[in-house]
């Protein structure tokens, strides 16, 4: 991988995520960007002005109605991403460094954002997530 650019020569975009359960179940938001949907930790990109914490209460309000309170870090994941396979195109390559924290509802009503990148939102049971699509972050913080 000697072939990689410096690091003045890629994008980095910091994403944060909720991990919310709810008994069994956890929320989840269908993402639609990519050709075939996959179910995603309900999140999404902070903003320049943005602190993280804020960003992810922002991003579960947008995705699925929820107003959440953040709990511990869980943890933090990296995935880099060559120019071919960014949504937006680019001819640079893409760092993602994604901070995920517990959460827990405390208002708000379930519903599906609108012209969003995510389609619907759901409680969904965690015994399913390994037969469903869903991105690398479910796999890697829920199994």
């Amino acid at each position: 991988m000697t072939d990689l650019p410096e690091f003045t020569e890629y994008d980095t975009r910091l994403g944060g995520y909720a991990v919310v359960r709810r008994d069994d179940h956890v929320l989840l938001a269908l993402w639609n960007e990519p050709a075939d949907p996959l179910w995603a930790l309900p999140g999404g990109g902070v903003e320049l002005h943005e602190e993280l914490e804020d960003a992810v209460v922002r991003e579960v309000r947008e995705e699925t109605g929820y107003d959440v309170r953040l709990g511990r870090l869980l943890g933090v994941a990296t995935r880099v991403t060559p120019p071919e396979r960014r949504f937006v195109a680019s001819d640079r390559w893409q760092k993602n460094v994604q901070v995920v924290f517990e959460a827990t509802v405390v208002g708000g009503q379930l519903t599906a954002e609108v012209d969003g990148t995510t389609s619907e939102a759901r409680w969904l049971r965690v015994a399913d997530l390994p037969r469903l699509p869903r991105v690398d972050l479910v796999a890697r913080f829920l199994g």
